[in-house]
């Protein structure tokens, strides 16, 4: 199994060491990956630490939905590469690096608090733009630094701080499952995540700032288990690019 953690903050990397796959491999991988997934469940290419050669080669192939977890590497290639790309923050966001993305970025998956709510309406507000957000639930049994309970989630959107913003909207779920070889605990925390998303459906209306409808779960590790459990979002990384070195 392919490690599920989205997080390279203890690790370094460098863009020279990584194992690059040609670029027909980039797209066969692409193709089979494509042809294997369900009719409605989107594919976010996980293009962290990857350069730009290979997304572009993916690009090439057809894909335009790309995710990145630092913001700063996300904005040298957004400047770089075609401007029709969908660019998905997937990682951890610190309030401070919202201002540099919140003129393209597409979707940010990982809100796990008011306050980066606030931080993302005031951005948006600056540039004229709606910006699209998932709450990230915590789902796993291990311990996670990052994530809301269920509990949380209803909190943040009863309350009348999120109410008041007028420059996101809340347009799903993301959720991570525990990194463990037992599928059997995998498919239960995604479960539990697919419950929770069809009873916030039935319970809250839709309104400007809040409208669910995408389930982002599963990576390359575990996305066929994601989607038997009803995602419609997987993010998938090393099955497209290969494996990621990593350099203490």
């Amino acid at each position: 199994m392919w490690s599920q953690s989205y997080e390279a903050d203890s690790q370094s990397f460098n863009l020279n060491n990584i194992t690059n796959l040609s670029p027909m491999i980039i797209k066969n991988n692409l193709i089979t990956l494509k042809n294997t997934l369900p009719k409605g469940v989107e594919l976010v290419a996980v293009s962290k630490t990857k350069p730009i050669v290979d997304i572009q080669e993916a690009y090439d192939a057809g894909q335009r939905v790309f995710g990145e977890n630092k913001v700063q590497e996300m904005v040298n290639k957004y400047e770089e590469l075609p401007k029709d790309i969908q660019w998905h923050m997937i990682g951890h966001l610190q309030r401070n690096k919202v201002k540099y993305m919140a003129h393209f970025v597409h979707l940010i998956h990982g809100v796990d608090s008011i306050k980066t709510l606030k931080e993302i309406d005031k951005q948006a507000k600056k540039h004229n733009r709606v910006i699209h957000c998932l709450l990230q639930a915590r789902i796993a049994k291990e311990e996670t630094k990052f994530g809301l309970s269920f509990e949380d989630i209803e909190q943040i959107i009863n309350s009348e701080e999120f109410i008041s913003l007028k420059n996101i909207k809340i347009v799903g779920l993301m959720g991570m499952a525990s990194f463990t070889d037992d599928n059997d605990q995998i498919s239960n925390e995604f479960k539990s995540l697919n419950i929770f998303f069809n009873q916030l459906n039935s319970k809250y209306p839709t309104t400007y700032n809040f409208q669910l409808s995408t389930l982002s779960m599963g990576m390359s590790g575990d996305y066929k288990i994601a989607i038997a459990n009803g995602s419609n979002m997987i993010r998938v990384g090393s099955a497209i690019f290969g494996a990621r070195n990593y350099i203490a």
